[in-house]
């Protein structure tokens, strides 16, 4: 069984089909018990990084997803459900996340209505398809090739303490790190559930390395 967290501030529904587009069935769930005995977990998320940690821990959910990260099963973050896992956000003020990764999670550091690079303006939020460049191999990666494009939508990215975790990173006047991972953990700034076959396919890693 695959979870897939709702806090009050995720894309469920466009997760789940995409999950069960690739053959693999997914439960929507805010239950700790239902967490605990899955086989892996999806932690989406839109919005605010503050906002997303105080519905969690209302909801109960900070140990459950800590105990399951820790558990070694297959764990997939998704663009606010990577930012959580780092140690703080400047977003708003500054806020504590999950600390999983130590590192902040900060903004681009371009001006409305945007910086120029040369010619091209570059604005935030960062949205519309981008290529990654691949770092790190992970499980999850199977089968994506470099220059592979994926759908971002974002104002604030990670800066992880140990460079080491980034599996990917992407140019947006700049390179900031797209993915990271560890062990049995995978997140990605972009989102796989609207980045078309490459998105669908690294669901369907994930969902292969989530059955029993």
């Amino acid at each position: 069984m695959i979870v897939i967290v709702d806090y009050g501030m995720g894309n469920l529904r466009s997760v789940h089909k995409a999950l069960e587009r690739v053959g693999f069935a997914a439960v929507v769930t805010q239950e700790p018990a239902q967490i605990d005995r899955a086989d892996g977990m999806v932690l989406p998320g839109v919005g605010a990084f503050k906002k997303a940690m105080e519905n969690l821990e209302q909801l109960r959910l900070v140990g459950a997803i800590l105990k399951f990260i820790q558990s070694g099963k297959p764990f997939l973050g998704i663009c606010l459900g990577l930012q959580l896992l780092f140690s703080e956000s400047e977003e708003i003020s500054l806020s504590r996340g999950l600390e999983v990764f130590k590192g902040r999670v900060i903004r681009f550091p371009f001006s409305q209505p945007g910086a120029l690079r040369g010619r091209e303006t570059l604005k935030v939020p960062h949205m519309g398809w981008n290529s990654v460049r691949i770092r790190r191999q992970s499980p999850a990666l199977e089968g994506i090739e470099e220059g592979t494009h994926f759908y971002f939508d974002h104002s604030y990215f990670p800066v992880p303490q140990d460079p080491g975790i980034i599996m990917t990173t992407t140019d947006y006047g700049g390179e900031f790190a797209s993915s990271v991972g560890k062990g049995n953990l995978f997140a990605s700034q972009f989102h796989p559930e609207k980045s078309q076959a490459a998105g669908l396919n690294i669901l369907r890693n994930f969902g292969r390395l989530a059955q029993p």
